[in-house]
This record gives C-alpha cells, sequence and structure tokens, in this order.
C-alpha cells in the first residue's frame, strides 16, 4: 500500500506530465490500443516512442514509490 507521501508523489508526477488523472486514463486506454493493434505501419513511431514514455514515466513513479516501503 502507498504511503500518502508516495500518493502525493504520484499526484504531482500526473498533474505535470498529463494535467489531470482523467487525461492519464485517457492515455493509458490509448495505449492498450495501440498495444492490441501493434503491427507494422499502424502506428507513425512518434506515437509509439509516446507510448513507451508514458510507460516509462508511470514505471519511473511507481518505482521510486517502492523504494519508499
Amino acid at each position: 500500500m502507498l504511503t500518502s507521501g508516495q500518493i502525493a508523489q504520484l499526484n504531482l508526477w500526473i498533474e505535470d506530465t498529463y494535467g489531470s488523472p482523467e487525461r492519464l486514463i485517457q492515455r493509458l486506454n490509448e495505449l492498450i490500443y495501440m498495444l492490441h493493434y501493434l503491427e507494422e505501419e499502424v502506428f507513425t513511431q512518434h506515437e509509439i516512442q509516446g507510448a513507451v514514455e508514458t510507460l516509462k514515466g508511470l514505471g519511473r513513479v511507481l518505482n521510486w514509490c517502492g523504494t519508499e516501503l
């Protein structure tokens, strides 16, 4: 379970990176769609790199939160 400090850090990352939790949810839904239909020439390299950056950023925050447990 996350502490209040970890939740605050996660919320800060969400706000700084996506502006709102709803926008992050929208982005994660887009990622699921992309991964489901990932085939050559369906998405641009820029779109795929953006998806990777979202997952990397979320992973960094969650990893940081995990070190605080």
